[in-house]
């Protein structure tokens, strides 16, 4: 399997194709962004994803304990280890840029910041649809920081 470099979008070089949706490195799918479905060009499938490792934009940050393949519900349980206190936390589907399967690592279009302020993942709440709603509008919302003038 040929690699790809996670911090990049593949498969346009021009930020305004896909009917003019746009893609950049970094930022938001083609599209609107659907924090709880992974997208189609991520490679996951119907992959356990359990043990993988999770690389954001700027480094690791842990070992997935629970992934969630549920239609328009899937998620990611995220062990972050002694990088947030040993706090888990959830990041939608939506989030996942890329698989490498061969490392067992998930690229995830977030920095470890926008990670890290997200609001706080609880055990007994992750189903709860207020809860869902409030960590998909966080998800969506970083996406605010794209360059001016870029669709998405």
């Amino acid at each position: 399997m040929d690699r790809l470099d996670p911090r990049t979008t593949h498969g346009t070089t021009d930020p305004m194709l896909d009917g003019g949706q746009g893609i950049v490195p970094g930022g938001a799918p083609a599209g609107a962004f659907s924090p709880w479905s992974y997208r189609d060009e991520a490679g996951v499938a119907d992959t356990d994803l359990v043990g993988y490792k999770v690389e954001a934009t700027d480094g690791g940050i842990g070992k997935i304990d629970e992934a969630s393949h549920e239609v328009d519900g899937s998620y990611l349980v995220v062990d972050t280890g002694p990088w947030i206190f040993g706090k888990k936390v959830m990041l939608p589907a939506g989030t996942v840029n890329q698989v490498d399967h061969d490392d067992r690592k998930v690229y995830v279009d977030r920095s470890k910041d926008q990670i890290k302020a997200a609001p706080e993942y609880d055990e007994t709440s992750h189903s709860d649809s207020a809860y869902r709603d409030k960590l998909g509008g966080y998800y969506d919302d970083t996406y605010g920081n794209l360059p001016p003038g870029t669709a998405r």
